[in-house]
């Protein structure tokens, strides 16, 4: 059976389970807290297993007083490409769709925070920026509820502004770092669609902007060098340049950079650099 099929027979049995139970999630929650158990019991287990048998064992485990729980330090934004809520909400708890995100919000401002900040989210796939190669690892994904081909309502960029402010404090995470999964994954992603608000977000310290003034352009200035700089997989330049152009520039159409972008790169090379 495709996986589309999979889905949207999940999806018909979710709608008929929540219109009839007062707990329509109540079987996968219970399934994400035994999950969360099994964890937890390995963060509790104290480290004494031996590496192997050839390396010497100490006579007793010391264990440090010096530590704390890995966290976040990007924030990958995506659309669902789904058609509402309900049916992204079916989508991770499903097992067999093997995605998820941290977050998701809808069209109408709810926040759904579906999985522990700490934990890890199957939000990004293959997918790198910079030297980073296993962004699910090191991210919070969140999703909006949006087909791909819809502008975003403001109360759900209102509510995200809010949910990005209180995660940038809380795990303290670098401006620059805010970013969307079609900048991770130039070749097999756009989302957020081009008609996302970047630059509100990055008004509000989401993620960093080109200013209004800027630099002339040096001879011999390296655009594809730039674009590596900036954090974008440059194995693909035709990918990598529409990824960039979508995000800074809004253009889902051209694939080669002219003057206007050369100013806008050249300056934003030197805010990632």
């Amino acid at each position: 059976m495709k996986r589309t099929s999979i889905i949207s027979s999940a999806f018909a049995v979710a709608v008929i389970i929540y219109a009839c139970s007062p707990k329509p999630y109540g079987t996968t929650n219970k399934a994400y807290r035994t999950q969360a158990k099994e964890y937890t019991q390995r963060i509790l287990a104290e480290p004494t297993d031996p590496v192997n048998d050839t390396i010497k064992q100490p006579p007793y485990w010391v264990g440090t007083t010096n530590y704390g729980l890995r966290k976040p330090n990007f924030v990958i934004i995506h659309h669902t490409a789904q058609n509402s809520c309900p049916e992204t909400l079916t989508t991770f708890t499903t097992p067999k769709s093997a995605v998820s995100a941290h977050y998701v919000i809808c069209k109408d401002g709810t926040v759904h925070h579906m999985l522990n900040d700490y934990f890890r989210a199957q939000h990004a796939g293959v997918s790198r920026w910079g030297n980073l190669i296993d962004v699910n690892s090191s991210s919070i994904g969140i999703e909006l509820d949006n087909t791909g081909f819809q502008s975003f309502d403001s109360l759900q960029i209102n509510s995200l502004l809010s949910l990005l402010a209180k995660l940038k404090k809380d795990y303290t995470i670098p401006t620059a770092n805010f970013i969307g999964h079609g900048d991770i994954a130039p070749t097999r992603k756009n989302d957020p669609n081009y008609r996302f608000p970047w630059k509100t977000l990055a008004d509000h310290g989401f993620g960093l902007w080109f200013d209004d003034v800027r630099d002339s352009v040096p001879a011999g200035f390296n655009a594809i060098q730039a674009l590596r700089i900036v954090g974008y997989d440059v194995k693909d330049t035709t990918a990598a340049i529409r990824a960039f152009k979508r995000h800074f520039l809004q253009d889902t159409v051209s694939r080669h950079i002219n003057d206007a972008d050369r100013s806008v790169l050249y300056n934003l090379q030197k805010k990632y650099f």
